[in-house]
């Protein structure tokens, strides 16, 4: 099951005993500042968690699947997830 920011601010409601409103709120705000700080090409380390990082990819060949047709793809930056050794062990844990 995937988890949406509809689940998470239920949980949060559930866990923290939290009007609804203001847990829309927090959500939101801890939200747009991880996406202000990888904007400015920044870090974002949240410990026991994981790292975000933004990363330069550099211009190369592609294909257009549906036409075969050869195509330049420009340079542009992605977001990768490093997960922390704590929660990559949570998730090792669940499985066996």
């Amino acid at each position: 099951m995937t988890v949406t920011k509809d689940h998470i601010i239920t949980s949060m409601c559930r866990q923290l005993d939290m009007p609804k409103k203001k847990a829309v709120e927090l959500l939101q705000t801890l939200l747009e500042l991880i996406a202000k700080t990888l904007g400015k090409e920044e870090d974002v380390l949240i410990s026991g968690f994981g790292k975000f990082c933004v990363r330069r990819k550099n211009a190369r060949k592609g294909r257009n699947p549906a036409t075969g047709e050869d195509l330049m793809l420009g340079s542009r930056q992605v977001v990768t997830f490093k997960c922390s050794p704590i929660l990559r062990s949570k998730i090792n844990k669940k499985k066996q």
